[in-house]
């Protein structure tokens, strides 16, 4: 027999809302796409376009369809195929909310140092998110 192992508080709290916040996403996701297909919201970009886009580059395929890049897709939310993007994002930030939810459960019981990283990694996801820091290939 293995010896049985245990979850600390934090992981159990880190795991119940990464699922919950999964199932939320994914949720989400189906229904956006649902609004999509049946075109309840009419795409930004109609469908019979897609072919002739999908080889090109992002920044051309930007250039032709007169879209910016970054956040400026808030502004199309009523339309179709940019309403899924906040299923995306949603599910991008869910590890920013489980971060959140632990890292005082850290402080209090004196982990000051996963406590540090824990808001470091909350710091650096919300930079990267934000565009604010301009780098890679993008």
């Amino acid at each position: 027999m293995g010896k049985e192992v245990h979850a600390t508080e934090e992981q159990l709290r880190y795991a119940t809302i990464l699922d919950i916040g999964m199932k939320v996403g994914m949720l989400m996701l189906i229904v956006s796409f649902a609004l999509y297909l049946t075109g309840i919201l009419q795409p930004q970009v109609p469908v019979d376009e897609l072919p002739k886009l999908w080889g090109l580059s992002v920044h051309k395929y930007l250039e032709v369809k007169g879209l910016h890049g970054g956040w400026s897709w808030l502004h199309l939310l009523n339309k179709g195929d940019f309403l899924n993007f906040t299923g995306i994002v949603f599910l991008g930030a869910v590890t920013i909310m489980c971060f959140l939810a632990i890292i005082p459960m850290l402080f209090r019981k004196k982990d000051i140092a996963y406590g540090i990283i824990a808001m470091t990694e909350v710091i650096v996801l919300i930079l990267a998110a934000s565009g604010l820091l301009k780098t890679g290939g993008h």
